[in-house]
């Protein structure tokens, strides 16, 4: 129950970091914008380590597969084209490509056991799932 109201909680919060993350670009630049959204999560992350973790910081180059070090970098394209999608078709249409996008590339993950994820039988139901969704995104935007 805690797993699905984090799940929850993340999607209604990435929508709407979508749209603000737009609105100040659209006074901004995407590189600026980009800097500072990345810049504010590294200071909040930070201050909310000083108060609640105090583990070693530099203990993440302690993971044994080095690319996995590239989540930060990935988050900064990711901040980028969720910005480019929501100015140029709207924060709903936007979100429901977004979502798919995630749900099929997390089935992949899944389905072959992609950086180190237990793998898990990927079976017609999946693909119903991903099919129904793909309607839902029809239907919404005639």
């Amino acid at each position: 129950m805690v797993g699905i109201l984090f799940a929850l909680l993340a999607g209604l919060l990435m929508s709407v970091q979508g749209v603000f993350n737009t609105r100040v670009m659209d006074s901004s630049g995407m590189w600026a914008t980009n800097s500072w959204v990345q810049f504010s999560a590294f200071i909040t992350s930070i201050i909310v380590w000083f108060f609640a973790g105090r583990e070693n910081l530099f203990s993440v180059f302690n993971v044994e597969n080095k690319l996995y070090l590239l989540g930060g970098v990935i988050g900064a394209f990711i901040t980028y084209t969720v910005i480019k999608s929501i100015s140029g078709l709207g924060p709903a249409f936007a979100t429901m490509l977004i979502l798919l996008a995630q749900l099929v590339t997390s089935c992949l993950i899944e389905a072959f056991g992609f950086f180190g994820t237990e793998k898990v039988c990927f079976d017609w139901t999946k693909l119903i799932g991903v099919a129904l969704m793909i309607a839902g995104i029809i239907i919404f935007k005639k």
